[in-house]
């Protein structure tokens, strides 16, 4: 039993709690929150007039449940209208555990009580990461919540784009729904932006043997979205919106570590392989198709001022750890050797190696290939030409 101070400041946060929920509509008189003993004394005296009255009495409801609500603004979790508000199993939830003998079919529940938004037609892209959400939450019953919140409740592709990136650059001083609506704003104004977001989606997928599905590369690949940051940040800069932009570069360098500068220009299905440590400058020009590894720099010399970084054509393959420095072009369907350290041009469909790089087949005849590196993704078919080292 509480002492009669504490039952009494608890019945009197109990009528607070229940008087300020927005279904209640019931006036309390001051006995419905006094201690038992002194309401059990006024109880006995109007008992006769009581008994005639309790019908035109409302009964109290009780407290309003807890309600998680997602960026639509409607609940994920609520109470079932079919149970009894004293039925702590009226709540639909998930368990987020394995316990032994598993089955999905029988060890969970739904956590989302709405209807889930209707498919859009004619998005192939964008209804086949619904449709592997909608598979990996079957699988995996605990990314449900992460997987409802980040693509199907999001009504389009411009939305969960918009809305995982500004949770994953956002801090304390700068909140996510603030950057959710400068994002989304962009995508909607600028569907040529949402279509490079496709096809860097369908080069990720078709490049590189380590993504195991379309809502894998949108949700996890850092090297997919911060180029779609810098697709936001690149659109600002045109815009004469730099401070923006510069925010932006700003915090996709300290969550991604990768820093393009807003001011680069950037074609579509590029593939970021890893992406750790890629730093492309201010004037540098990345053609379409282009696949660049981990640790790659397209820089200046640190001589010059104005245009003073690499152009990249169409085609092109850059191996990890590669520099390519000043004002200089990659020709169309080039490769890069990993390592290399490129300060002159590089004709196309050729292959630069070394530090300082060097022509396979030397200056003067250098051996050109048919096929886009950027596309085979072949990094190895040169060495034997190359080189006569063996391990």
């Amino acid at each position: 039993m509480f002492p009669v101070t504490s039952r009494r400041h608890f019945t009197s946060s109990l009528y607070m709690l229940r008087s300020s929920s927005p279904h209640n509509h019931v006036l309390y008189s001051p006995s419905s929150f006094l201690p038992s003993f002194i309401s059990s004394k006024s109880k006995s005296k109007s008992k006769s007039s009581s008994s005639t009255n309790k019908h035109n009495q409302q009964s109290p409801p009780p407290m309003a449940a807890c309600i998680d609500t997602c960026r639509t603004g409607k609940p994920q979790i609520s109470r079932d209208s079919n149970r009894s508000h004293d039925d702590e199993s009226g709540f639909r939830y998930s368990n987020y555990y394995r316990p032994s003998g598993y089955h999905p079919t029988t060890q969970t529940k739904t956590i989302h009580t709405r209807p889930l938004v209707e498919d859009l037609p004619n998005d192939d892209v964008w209804a086949k990461i619904r449709q592997e959400a909608r598979s990996d939450i079957e699988r995996e019953p605990i990314v449900s919540g992460y997987y409802h919140a980040s693509i199907v409740s999001q009504r389009s592709l411009e939305a969960a784009l918009a809305n995982t990136l500004s949770v994953k650059l956002s801090n304390l001083n700068l909140p996510s729904n603030t950057l959710f609506d400068l994002f989304n704003g962009v995508l909607e104004q600028h569907p040529e932006i949402v279509e490079s977001v496709k096809q860097d989606l369908l080069a990720v997928k078709e490049r590189d043997p380590a993504c195991i599905s379309y809502v894998h590369c949108f949700l996890h690949f850092k090297g997919f979205l911060a180029c779609q940051a810098h697709r936001i940040a690149h659109e600002l800069w045109t815009q004469n919106r730099k401070v923006l932009a510069l925010l932006i570069q700003n915090r996709v360098s300290e969550s991604f570590a990768v820093d393009f500068h807003p001011g680069a220009k950037i074609g579509t299905g590029i593939l970021l392989d890893h992406a750790t440590a890629i730093v492309i400058g201010e004037t540098a020009v990345v053609g379409n198709n282009v696949s660049i590894l981990h640790n790659v720099t397209l820089g200046g010399t640190g001589k010059q001022c104005g245009d003073r970084h690499p152009k990249i054509g169409d085609g092109v393959l850059i191996g990890a750890g590669t520099c390519i420095l000043g004002n200089i072009t990659i020709g169309e369907g080039a490769k890069i050797g990993a390592g290399s350290v490129v300060l002159k041009d590089v004709p196309p469909r050729t292959t630069a190696v070394g530090n300082p790089a060097r022509l396979l087949g030397g200056k003067d005849n250098p051996k050109k290939h048919d096929k886009d590196p950027g596309l085979t993704m072949d990094q190895t078919s040169h060495i034997s030409e190359w080189s006569d080292y063996v391990i």
